[in-house]
Order: structure tokens, then C-alpha cells, then sequence
């Protein structure tokens, strides 16, 4: 079974008081920090507990050391997890407005502390839930702690220190999952310098979802990372994007096309911008 799995929205409302499952909602905007939670507040999947991308999702950022989003301690994001009612053996559905970029960070989390089977992606998000006419609740969910123990893979990650040593390498394949002005320099909303690593490949995660906001078949998404890896292993590939996050969508998406999951860079472009030593590349 693929570590990456996707659920419909009514394959979810049919298994929604399904002992033993957990749901989290992992809405956030980079541009409204307290966006999630209020909208959570608003109504959200009955069940759904809250997962916040800041406080939960990652750890403390550090000015000039870390990019915006650092990983959090694991034996902090184990306890989390054990909070929301999550043990080794749990179905766990995460889901967000809609792309899922949010939601793949959960994912990858679980996924890096050991938990590869039963996750599950709502495929379309809330958006799609509403399509499919579909309730949202008010109430708080009742939780009883779980039991989750987990392990850091440390395979899974790469440092900027490990990265600088295999740029150049014939064999490194490196996509930033940033969109194309900003990979190229041309714009850049977010961090305070402009374009990507030398080397990069620029595979935007929304090339991941089709016009209605699904993931695409997966025969289509191995054609596009096939492009991307040429003749290299997939077993090199590395992923990032401006802080972490939407890098986790790139890695999520190569498993559904049946590629093994991919090593994470997860200080990204916005801890790589913070020593002036290492080189930057605009342009294609």
C-alpha cells in the first residue's frame, strides 16, 4: 500500500464516527496567522481537532538561524499527537481549504516520526466537502489521549550544510515547489531576498491539482516528476520550497505517482537566505 493515500469527501462522512479515527484540520494563511483557528471556530468536519502550522506544525523560529517554518522537537510533536488522540494504529484524515499544502505538512510530520499507513488526505479539501453539500459542526470533539510513539527518520532529511556539499552532484535532483516568479526571482512577496538554489528545478505544487482542485491521476503525476528526474534515482531526490511547507505536497504527490518518498530540505529557501555565503540563482 502507498504511503500516500487520498480520501473523497464521501468516503470520509461514511467513516467519520468510525472508532479509532482522527481527524485534523489543518487550515492556515500565511498571511493571517489566526486565519485556522478562527475559521475552525466557524465550523469545521464533525470530530476534526485543530492543528495549527505555527504552534503546532513547527517549531520556534530563530531570526537569522532557522527559516520560517522549523521542524518541531519530535518528542514535542509526539505528545501533540497523543493530545489529539492519535496511537500507532489510528486512521488519521487531514485536511485543509482545499490545495492541501497544509495538510501534507501533517503528513510528512507523521510520516518522518514513523507513521506511513492509515493517513489519509481529503482529496479537494473543504472546498470539495462543501461541493458535495456536506455539514460542518460547531461542537468541540470529545478526545481521549492516544498513545502515539514515534522515531525522527533521519534519512528523510537534509541540512543546508549536507545540501551545499551534494549541489553539483550528477546524481541530485532538487525541486523547489515555489511558483515560477518566485523561483526565477522575479518577485518575492514573502522572504527578503529573491530567487532559488543553483540547480533547482522549479515544480510548483499546484501543478500537483487539476482545474478542480484534486490531485491529478497518478499516471499523470509520474510523467511530471519523470521529467524532473530524467535519468537520475528518484532515491536522490530532494524537496523544498520558501519555508517547508509546500515542499511536503511536492513529496506527497511523488508517492502517489508511486516514487518512494523523497528526502526533505526543511529549512528551505528562507533558512538558505540567512548565511550570505551560500550562492543564489535567479532566472530558469
Amino acid at each position: 500500500m502507498s504511503i500516500a493515500q487520498l480520501i473523497s469527501p464521501t468516503a470520509l462522512e461514511q467513516k467519520k464516527d468510525q472508532a479509532g479515527l482522527v481527524i485534523l484540520d489543518c487550515r492556515f494563511a500565511l498571511e493571517d496567522p489566526d486565519y485556522g483557528q478562527r475559521s475552525y471556530a466557524e465550523g469545521h468536519i464533525a470530530g476534526a481537532v485543530f492543528a495549527d502550522l505555527e504552534r503546532d506544525l513547527s517549531g520556534p523560529v530563530i531570526k537569522g538561524v532557522t527559516g520560517r517554518h522549523p521542524l518541531p522537537a519530535a518528542q514535542s510533536l509526539i505528545e501533540r499527537l497523543q493530545a489529539w488522540g492519535i496511537s500507532n494504529d489510528s486512521e488519521v484524515v487531514l485536511y485543509d481549504d482545499g490545495p492541501g499544502a497544509f495538510a501534507a505538512r501533517a503528513w510528512w510530520l507523521l510520516a518522518w516520526l514513523g507513521k506511513r499507513d492509515g493517513v489519509f488526505i481529503l482529496d479537494g479539501g473543504l472546498k470539495a466537502w462543501h461541493i458535495a453539500g456536506l455539514p460542518l459542526s460547531l461542537d468541540a470533539p470529545t478526545r481521549i489521549s492516544g498513545t502515539f510513539q514515534g522515531v525522527p527518520d533521519s534519512t528523510l532529511l537534509l541540512s543546508a550544510e549536507k545540501l551545499q556539499q551534494r549541489l553539483g552532484q550528477p546524481s541530485l535532483t532538487l525541486i523547489d515547489a515555489r511558483g515560477l516568479p518566485r523561483f526565477r526571482g522575479e518577485v518575492e512577496p514573502i522572504d527578503p531576498v529573491a530567487g532559488h538554489i543553483p540547480g533547482a528545478q522549479c515544480a510548483a505544487f499546484t501543478d500537483n491539482l487539476g482545474a478542480d482542485g484534486r490531485f491529478l491521476p497518478a499516471d499523470q503525476l509520474k510523467q511530471r516528476f519523470a521529467e524532473k528526474l530524467g535519468d537520475r534515482s528518484p532515491t536522490e531526490l530532494v524537496a523544498y520550497c520558501g519555508s517547508g511547507v509546500t515542499a511536503c505536497h511536492n513529496l506527497f504527490a511523488l508517492c502517489l505517482a508511486g516514487y518512494p518518498l523523497g528526502a526533505l530540505y526543511a529549512g528551505s529557501w528562507s533558512e538558505w537566505i540567512t548565511d550570505p555565503a551560500r550562492a543564489i540563482a535567479t532566472g530558469d
